[in-house]
């Protein structure tokens, strides 16, 4: 028997190839023979950078850069074919930097992975893909084409501070030292960059942001928007995707014609997992938890929907199933089960993680291999 294990992480506490490697040893105590490939797999969030570069021989780069308040922060990217750097945002710009008094998208910047990024351009990498979950920020990616050699100035001509509580302030803007890449965007956040479906007033409260600061950050980023469109005569603000991680989308489109790109599609295409299913008798999926918004194309659908595509039979394992999970199995999952046994708190089910994983994967398979 061959199985494709490709499991989401369980955020906050397993990785993808944790998981897996767990689904794995309960596997083998039912089928000790069984052979077993264990994939790190992600959505273009957590995890994006493990996953592509175990899956092609990446080389991991590690990186003395900023936090999204300016704090010394050691980050880490990889490189795949020999001039393509796997960076993630939330390496240097993410959320679980800043401390929840401390969340102020005002001030928040994208500098740092401005930084990473650089870094890459100067080992010869031509190209940068980018993912873009977790952010801090709202600061329309600014932080990042400032450390990229674009200069945003004020009416004075002095430059203009970071974070999104500065936008305003631009008046010019100068390209001549911009360095030159090719970059993807991964995301699977479609919102524009601006309105009640934009940046600011969807994104921005989760990042610290009270209804006033809201209502000035979008002010903001409608000046930003403004003068992207008069720079570049494009209407940036238009385009879906910009509004994912703060802006960040707008502002590398603008001046590097970046393309955004559905972060599952992406990741499982490069990791070339589709060629591990064909040749796989089961495929094991699954998620920290599962409910009706896995349906809408989250990690287990996209990996589903390939199994399908080649008829493969696919069991899902979650930490909990919630209302709706059963909206998976028009998505291609023939079962779905959890790992929770009995009432247990969040932090008791996540000290158990292991063993309760492991044990439901022993009972998933001692029910297959009672109907052999």
């Amino acid at each position: 028997m061959k199985i494709l294990i490709a499991m989401d992480s369980f955020k906050g506490n397993l990785s993808s190839l944790d998981v897996a490697t767990v689904v794995a040893n309960g596997i083998y105590k039912v089928y000790p023979d069984a052979e077993i490939e264990k994939v790190a797999v992600a959505d273009g969030g957590e995890g994006t950078i493990d996953a592509i570069a175990s899956s092609r021989n990446g080389k991991y780069y590690y990186v003395d850069t900023f936090g999204p308040l300016g704090t010394p922060v050691a980050a880490k990217y990889a490189i795949i074919d020999r001039d393509t750097a796997i960076i993630e945002t939330a390496e240097a710009s993410g959320l679980h930097l800043v401390s929840k008094e401390d969340r102020n998208p005002l001030l928040t910047t994208t500098y740092g992975t401005g930084i990473i990024m650089r870094e890459a351009i100067h080992q010869g990498c031509r190209k940068i893909i980018l993912a873009v979950g977790g952010s801090a920020t709202n600061d329309g990616g600014t932080g990042i084409l400032k450390a990229l050699g674009i200069k945003f100035k004020d009416a004075f001509g002095k430059e203009v501070p970071n974070g999104g509580g500065y936008l305003n302030l631009i008046r010019s803007i100068d390209t001549s030292g911009k360095l030159t890449s090719d970059i993807t965007i991964i995301s699977d956040v479609t919102n524009k960059l601006l309105g009640e479906k934009g940046a600011s007033h969807v994104f921005s409260p989760q990042k610290g942001a009270n209804p006033e600061m809201v209502k000035l950050l979008e002010s903001n980023m409608e000046h930003y928007a403004q003068m992207l469109h008069n720079f570049t005569e494009k209407n940036i603000a238009d385009i879906p995707g910009t509004g994912a991680a703060g802006g960040i989308g707008a502002g590398l489109i603008a001046f590097f014609d970046a393309t955004i790109q559905k972060g599952i599609d992406f990741v499982l295409d490069i990791i070339r997992i589709e060629e591990k299913i064909k040749s796989a008798d089961i495929v094991i999926t699954g998620e920290g938890r599962m409910d009706r918004q896995t349906a809408y194309g989250k990690l287990p659908i996209g990996v589903s929907s390939l199994a399908k595509k080649h008829s493969k039979p696919v069991i899902a394992i979650a930490g909990f199933l919630d209302e709706g999970y059963e909206d998976v199995y028009e998505h291609g999952i023939d079962a779905a089960f959890s790992s929770m046994v009995g009432p247990l708190s969040l932090n008791e089910a996540i000290d158990k993680s292991r063993d309760l994983i492991e044990k439901a994967a022993i009972n998933i398979f001692r029910v297959i291999k009672a109907t052999e």
